[in-house]
């Protein structure tokens, strides 16, 4: 971009184009004058040639004549003669041939020209038209005289000519000569160009770069020129200087990069260690409290305070304290949004005061008070939400840098969101509570609900028997309600086996096993199990699930079936299925239409089934058995 701001004149590119144009016409000039003088001598030598045969011709003529040629004969030689002297005349700029253009030469040829017409033609036509033989002897005598006189006046001519060429060739060998030299010169000339202009200003700016790679950051460039070169040495030198500046002021910097990095390795240890610290199993009192105590030792406070928000009241409440006389948390425990600084910065963002004490509000502050200078507060936010804050009471003056106030607004962030995986964890667990009490109220269900009310029956007819007096009733009663117990006994025994059903090791196969043999001890049904598959082991919740509804299935098959063989199949692939079929009375849909919903043992294995997003299908029919069906799809899987 340096070399476009340069004037024309002052460009090395310019300056090498004008040599290289200046030298290119002296050689084309030179060159194309020794080629027109070489085509020039070229010329003239075949002029020389084509007038030398006129002298041959001349003879010819003459021995022709006085051989008696023909008068053709004689005619065709005058007419090469005059196409000779036209050639001579005009040219011919083929061949080429031509005289040279200087007025003796051309004197000489009219000479010649004159003396052909008005001699040798004129007597040549006399013998051609002589009548008798005395005329044409004493023509062809005259002629035979003026021949020798032709031929010398052609010979003169040739001289002439000869004398032209010859001045051309000293010429042609002067400027190749000059060509010569003017090549070695130009040579050294653009040679010694090449050394001013190009090498000595490179050979400049690698000694200076030597000069810096050994730590002289003193060197400099020679600025001599205007040109690129220049404009690259003044662009040297002004990277020098700033070298030698920077140089000069690397040691502070570095100190400063280094203070730079401390800091950042500061906020970084600390997000580390509260962060850690938060993602722990912790109440939120002791999140509050521990955070605060960390970020006081980072930041030197004296004093702080973590408050919660209730967003329906706007009231503040304190959740922790450090370093803050009882006073102010019996009469700040709680309060509103906008009664002191910690409230504010709920609305107002962060808040940080250099010395409270200079503050002059009509409105009191305890902690200006209790003689706290520095006072900083920030928000506790999750997904921008404020939730409450967090305040930093410092005894001295104190203004937090930048910085300080970006990591503790981070740490106000995480602190809300920790809190908030709490209050998330703490609903979860109210969740599950109230899912195991669903369950168990499930698992209160129609055979222990009936059995109860069953033996409630019986014991009012047993009443009734004694009040008649009727001991054969009495009698047929007792065992009655024995068997009733007794079911409802091993009913109860059932349903806190499946509530106490935990997996070991995710050994799923075991614990069907297991469940299969406690299921023939009690029952004396033949249970028999087929596995099958190679898929990936089902996620622990839904392994459990699964035992759920297989205990529920074989608890109806030993209260309804009357069945005495069971089968129990699991195919694990990408899709996992489980099959419980027996061999028992079965039921009719109509059947289980009319039970409805008070068929709670059913309901419970759908509700299983929907938990875990499988599909449950329950096919049966009277006197051909039942078979429960659960499929659950291999896109709600859970990897285990």
């Amino acid at each position: 971009m340096q070399n476009l701001l340069l004037p024309l004149r002052q460009r090395l590119t310019f300056r090498i184009l004008a040599t290289t144009l200046v030298g290119l016409m002296l050689t084309l000039s030179a060159v194309g004058y020794t080629l027109l003088l070489s085509w020039q001598l070229e010329g003239g030598a075949a002029a020389i040639n084509e007038a030398g045969t006129m002298r041959m011709r001349s003879y010819k003529l003459l021995s022709q004549i006085s051989l008696n040629a023909p008068p053709q004969a004689l005619q065709d030689e005058l007419q090469e003669f005059r196409q000779t002297f036209m050639l001579l005349h005009k040219g011919d700029p083929q061949r080429p041939l031509f005289l040279p253009a200087t007025p003796a030469i051309q004197q000489q040829l009219n000479d010649v020209e004159r003396r052909w017409q008005q001699e040798i033609q004129r007597y040549t036509e006399a013998v051609l038209n002589a009548q008798d033989g005395s005329q044409r002897q004493a023509a062809l005598s005259v002629l035979r005289d003026h021949i020798p006189l032709f031929v010398g006046n052609i010979n003169q001519l040739v001289s002439a000519v000869e004398t032209e060429l010859a001045e051309k060739t000293t010429w042609l060998r002067l400027c190749q000569t000059a060509l010569i030299f003017m090549s070695l010169a130009a040579s050294v000339a653009v040679l010694y160009l090449l050394f001013l202009w190009i090498i000595s200003p490179v050979n400049r700016l690698q000694q200076g770069i030597a000069l810096m790679t050994q730590n002289h950051l003193d060197a400099r460039v020679e600025v001599d020129s205007e040109d690129e070169f220049g404009e690259l040495a003044k662009a040297f030198n002004q990277m020098a200087d700033k070298i030698q500046m920077a140089q000069r002021t690397l040691e502070e910097k570095v100190t400063e990069k280094t203070a730079k990095l401390r800091s950042q390795n500061h906020e970084i240890s600390t997000l580390y260690e509260i962060g850690g610290f938060l993602a722990g199993p912790h109440t939120i009192e002791e999140l509050s409290r521990g955070f605060l105590a960390r970020i006081m030792q980072r930041t030197g406070a004296d004093g702080g305070t973590v408050r919660i928000l209730d967003g329906d009241s706007d009231n503040l409440h304190l959740t922790v304290h450090e370093g803050i006389s009882e006073d102010i948390t019996d009469k700040e425990h709680c309060m509103k949004v906008n009664a002191c600084f910690c409230g504010e910065a709920t609305r107002k963002g962060v808040i940080v005061i250099q010395d409270l004490q200079a503050l002059t509000t009509p409105k009191t502050y305890l902690c200006k008070e209790e003689g706290f200078h520095g006072l900083a507060v920030f928000q506790i936010t999750v997904l921008d939400k404020v939730i409450g804050s967090f305040s930093l009471h410092f005894r001295d003056a104190r203004l937090l840098t930048a910085e300080e106030r970006r990591l503790l607004e981070t740490l106000g962030r995480n602190l809300g969101a920790a809190i908030e995986n709490q209050r998330l964890i703490a609903k979860e667990r109210e969740y599950a509570v109230s899912q195991e009490r669903n369950l168990m109220a499930q698992g209160l269900h129609d055979s222990i609900a009936q059995g109860l009310n069953f033996l409630n029956l019986q014991v009012q007819m047993l009443e009734d028997s004694q009040k008649r007096g009727q001991f054969t009733e009495v009698e047929d009663i007792i065992p009655l309600l024995r068997a009733g117990v007794q079911e409802s006994y091993e009913d109860v025994r059932e349903l806190l086996l499946n509530f106490r059903t935990r997996l070991q090791e995710s050994d799923f196969e075991a614990e069907v096993q297991n469940v299969l043999k406690r299921f023939e001890r009690q029952t004396a049904i033949q249970a028999n199990l087929e596995v099958s598959g190679q898929g990936a082991p089902l996620g622990p919740e839904q392994q459990l699930q699964v035992l759920f509804i297989l205990q529920e299935a074989l608890s109806n098959i030993r209260k309804h079936a009357q069945a005495d063989q069971v089968l129990v199949s699991i195919l694990n692939e990408r899709d996992f299925m489980l099959r419980v079929e027996d061999n028992g009375r079965g039921f009719s849909a109509a059947e289980l239409a009319e039970k409805g919903d008070s068929h709670v043992g059913l309901r419970i294995m759908q509700e299983r089934a929907a938990q875990m997003s499988a599909n449950l299908d329950i096919q049966s029919a009277s006197g051909e058995g039942t078979r429960v069906i659960l499929n659950l799809m291999r896109h709600e899987r859970r990897v285990a």
